[in-house]
């Protein structure tokens, strides 16, 4: 194993860990995670629970919920410091992500940052989670692609005129966190055709998980843990008439 592993334990299904997860997660001697606020428990924590061990060291890594670049910097390096002090004393550290490593993960930020300050013998592996449109898909039986299709994944637009340049760009969107975005989000999707088209999931994998088709969903805020998937064409070729698909949403 390696010295450092960055694993992202799915979006919220304890049972969606993948099996190099899971055997890196459990040859751990160190287990770090993200908090939002210092002392807070951290949502990929909370995934991991099932398979923490009581002897494992617990390393809370605080991120804040800002996009200002100086305490996000200061928080990566931190981070990084942080871990390569635990590389050094308790090793193997194991650092977990929600959802996928590289897809709008802290871990990236904190990977890069480690680029930087490690030194050259740190071996860092990086092992992929499930994601929350992947998991929504599989979940609603709603296929991302078929075919040739493009499929776009973007944060949620701020403005109409956004997102039309989004759905130019694909045939399918993937639309993370929604939140309180939803109620111009739903209603520009209505001027265009395109919410009977379109699903909304929120907290994917969490018992509390809500799969709604967006036509059901009044414009009330989302959960800031949701996402909406919009497909805008079905490919030609299918095992239905193409009139029908849109009734098979």
């Amino acid at each position: 194993m390696a010295r450092l592993t960055i694993l992202g334990v799915g979006p919220g299904d304890p049972d969606l860990i993948t099996v190099a997860g899971l055997k890196a997660l459990r040859q751990a001697r160190t287990v770090a995670y993200p908090v939002a606020e210092p002392g807070g428990e951290g949502m990929a924590a909370r995934i991991a629970a099932p398979w923490l061990q009581p002897e494992q060291q617990r390393l809370p890594l605080h991120f804040p919920m800002t996009t200002a670049a100086a305490p996000c910097r200061l928080a990566w390096r931190c981070a990084a410091r942080q871990l390569l002090q635990a590389v050094a004393e308790r090793p193997p550290v194991a650092m977990l992500c929600e959802g996928d490593v590289s897809l709008y993960a802290s871990a990236s930020y904190v990977a890069l940052q480690l680029q930087t300050m490690a030194p050259s013998p740190l071996r860092v592996s990086m092992i992929p989670g499930v994601t929350a449109m992947a998991a929504t898909a599989a979940a609603a039986h709603w296929p991302l692609a078929l075919q040739s299709q493009q499929l776009l994944v973007a944060p949620a637009p701020e403005t109409p005129t956004a997102l039309d340049a989004l759905l130019a760009k694909a045939e399918v969107l993937a639309v993370h966190k929604v939140g309180r975005r939803w109620p111009w989000l739903r209603e520009a999707l209505q001027q265009r055709g395109l919410l009977p088209q379109a699903l909304v999931a929120e907290r994917v994998g969490w018992p509390d998980q809500r799969l709604i088709p967006a036509a059901e969903l009044p414009p009330g805020a989302c959960s800031y843990f949701s996402l909406v998937l919009v497909r805008q064409a079905w490919p030609p070729v299918l095992p239905w008439d193409a009139g029908d698909a849109v009734a098979a949403v």
